[in-house]
């Protein structure tokens, strides 16, 4: 790992020439494959592609946009660079040179050697990842339809009656959607100056959540974890919506303090029309009052027993034309600001519970887990969304899961939703999400009437068909008895600086045949997962890599360095490597 000044006009590294003219850096090298970039969902290699590293929200089929990039890569021919900075930088894959377009301040970081070291030095440039704990590796569920206790309630009755595991429950529409720190319907005096409100202050008795307090209890005593939805705004309330003397107060607060980004010429900044959360002020991270602020008035939720957050958003600085507490613009701030925010929540909760975050930027392992952010029920956002998994990490995202068979729009139908929870069972972090009903993006796309939740049972339901909870079961049951094997995983690649799903090049980058293998993924050492991506399919072409694979449904050895054909049925194809077995409990066969 060598750093290079961006003002060296020619240098060699290895087999790479770089020289650079004004802005451009070239790069020129023999390659035939470029990864990393971030959560990438058009391609996971970048070879022949125009990547813009720049943190942007784009609501499903992202395409060349990400919620997470970083500038980034590594190639199969032993060369990675990163260029540290928090500034758009654009980069250009050609055939034999990558052209790197940069800011003046940038310098820039130089690898060799295989993925596996490539990406331990990088990650090592921030710091090492965090393990979440154990419970996170179970199933979570997740809804914008549970609005009261009632709902939480019944899903545990469903989760029990329908013999379900889960370990993790995620409310969004919890709060009173001004504050989001305040349970939705609580009374309470109002206060001012930043000063937080304690659990004590409030009653509950008019609430739609009469005791969350004795609800997280509940919870754990059955075994289930409680995060909350965030967003960081001060949200502009919109016409029509009632007013709340708290969050008025807590803007005054914001901009009197100077809590908030501010423009240029120290007015507040706010996210303009058309973008999410409009006419919204931003809280700003760098800013350590604003933090003790912020978290002050949530700290009665950690009180109470909330095991983490969902820390949504945070694609909020849609300006050059910002500064921030500790000097740093809006250039920086585009990228920079998710990375503020979540590493802000992370220090906050502690190490004992987590955050699920949709945004980021460089050095994002340090704060788990992550999602995939909106896709549409769709086949082709499962692919899509599979290559972004896989380019996450390798850019070093660790601990990461999707929605299965997308939130949004009209329900998925069987064959996606059994194919997409089959690829999740085989993912860190396996979870169902659910729209309200009829869809909350009704502007955007019709939703499903009446009935829009996607857990597994109203799928049975919604599609008459009770054989497809049993199907589904065996799949959430699969992943818990994975369970053992991704701790120990995780633990291992969290030492190591590992990604737990690995793109075949990233072991074995000197095979061509898997220079553009985005549809097949190694979990850990030891099982090769090949999901099956196109509607009603229950056969596909698989490439095995060197060494001995086992099928883990058949038990049927495969030679590796071979393409193979495999009709899996009503599974997805699965191999073992290399003999690895795991403890059978008389659940599955004992093919780990």
């Amino acid at each position: 790992m060598r750093k290079v000044s961006y003002k060296e006009k020619e240098s060699s590294y290895g087999t790479a020439k770089l020289s650079r003219r004004g802005k451009t850096l070239t790069i020129h090298l023999q390659y035939n494959g470029a990864y990393g970039m971030g959560e990438k969902f058009d391609s996971l290699n970048q070879k022949g592609h125009h990547v813009v590293n720049r943190v942007e929200e784009k609501f499903c089929f992202q395409g060349d946009k990400t919620y997470n990039p970083t500038p980034f890569f590594w190639t199969d021919t032993g060369f990675g660079l990163y260029v540290d900075t928090c500034e758009t930088t654009e980069f250009d894959f050609a055939e034999d040179e990558i052209r790197v377009i940069l800011p003046e301040s940038a310098d820039i970081v130089l690898f060799s050697g295989t993925p596996e070291t490539i990406l331990r030095e990088y990650m090592s440039l921030f710091g090492p990842a965090q393990l979440p704990p154990e419970w996170a590796l179970g199933i979570w569920v997740s809804a914008n339809r549970w609005k009261k206790q009632a709902d939480v309630e019944q899903l545990l009755e469903k989760l029990d009656t329908y013999d379900f595991p889960a370990s993790v429950v995620v409310l969004e529409a919890w709060s009173d959607e001004a504050t989001f720190y305040i349970w939705n319907g609580a009374s309470f005096v109002p206060k001012a100056d930043g000063t937080p409100l304690s659990l004590e202050d409030f009653d509950f008795s008019d609430s739609p959540w009469p005791d969350p307090a004795q609800m997280i209890r509940q919870l754990h005593n059955a075994g289930k974890r409680l995060l909350l939805w965030q967003a960081p705004v001060y949200k502009q309330l919109e016409p029509g919506e009632k007013p709340n003397q708290q969050n008025k107060l807590d803007w005054e607060e914001a901009i009197k303090q100077k809590l908030c980004v501010c423009f240029s010429d120290g007015t507040p900044y706010r996210i303009p029309k058309g973008k999410w959360f409009p006419g919204s002020m931003v809280p700003d991270f760098t800013n350590p009052a604003a933090r003790e602020s912020w978290f002050g008035k949530r700290q009665y939720l950690l009180d109470m027993g909330v095991d983490g957050f969902k820390t949504d958003g945070g694609e909020f600085i849609h300006s050059t034309d910002v500064t921030f507490c500790d000097g740093s613009t809006g250039q920086q701030g585009v990228n920079r600001y998710p990375r503020d925010y979540t590493e802000s929540y992370r220090d906050f909760i502690g190490s004992e519970r987590v955050l699920f975050s949709r945004a980021g930027f460089s050095g994002q392992h340090t704060v788990p887990c992550h999602w995939g952010g909106d896709q549409q029920s769709q086949s082709r956002e499962l692919a899509s969304v599979l290559k972004a998994g896989l380019s996450a990490a390798a850019s070093g995202i660790l601990f990461w899961g999707f929605d299965i068979a997308g939130f949004a729009g009209p329900l998925p139908t069987p064959d996606l939703y059994r194919r997409a929870t089959q690829m999740a069972c085989f993912c860190p972090i396996m979870q169902w999400h659910s729209e309200p009903d009829g869809g909350q993006f009704r502007d955007l796309m019709s939703g499903a009437e009446g009935n829009n939740e996607r857990s597994p049972w109203n799928m049975a339901q919604i599609y008459n068909a009770p054989e497809f909870l049993d199907e589904m079961r065996y799949w959430h049951k699969l992943h818990e008895q994975l369970r053992p094997y991704l701790w120990e995983t995780a633990k291992r690649c969290v030492k190591e600086s590992k990604p737990i799903l690995r793109p075949l090049v990233y072991e074995w980058p000197e095979d061509p045949n898997v220079l553009c293998c985005q549809d097949e993924y190694l979990l850990g050492n030891d099982l090769l997962v090949a999901p099956l991506l196109e509607e009603n399919a229950h056969s596909r072409e698989i490439y095995l890599p060197q060494g001995t694979w086992t099928d883990f449904f058949s038990g049927k050895i495969y030679a590796g360095n071979q393409t193979i054909i495999i009709d899996a049925g009503d599974k997805l194809p699965v191999f073992t490597r290399n003999g690895f077995q795991m403890k059978n409990d008389g659940y599955t066969r004992n093919y780990f």
